[in-house]
């Protein structure tokens, strides 16, 4: 559901069990946390694709999915950026739902950092020691 505060506009279920789609701005950062301090929202991003940059600068050019989870880390955090300048928040409108249990609404490019972080993660645990 919309996090409190946050009224949905509109709301679409898509696959009525796992899936609605939920028309909410999101002041906040991630899952709508800290709505009410505005630069860190703006600030948050900033330092991602700060360190991001500065991390693929000493990745090894021939290793795919390193370079594909920075991609998708800063894609995600200049997406949210951008929306944050532009209008002042960002849409979230992904609702997923397992059961009772209900995640914090999400978009695009959220989903974006999850899975960089994701195989990033995946890459650090389990690469083949050269």
């Amino acid at each position: 559901m919309a996090a409190a505060g946050d009224q949905p506009e509109t709301v679409i279920k898509v696959f009525t069990p796992f899936l609605a789609f939920v028309y909410v701005r999101n002041t906040g950062v991630a899952f709508s946390l800290f709505r009410q301090s505005g630069v860190l929202a703006l600030l948050i991003p900033v330092v991602i694709a700060g360190v991001v940059v500065t991390f693929m600068r000493y990745l090894p050019r021939d290793v795919l999915v390193l370079r594909v989870s920075m991609g998708l880390i800063l894609g995600g955090a200049f997406s949210n950026l951008i929306d944050r300048l532009r209008q002042g928040y960002v849409v979230d409108f992904i609702e997923a739902h397992a059961g009772q249990h209900v995640w914090p609404l999400f978009n695009v490019a959220d989903s974006c950092i999850v899975v960089g972080v994701a195989l990033l993660a995946w890459y650090l645990l389990f690469r083949a020691e050269t």
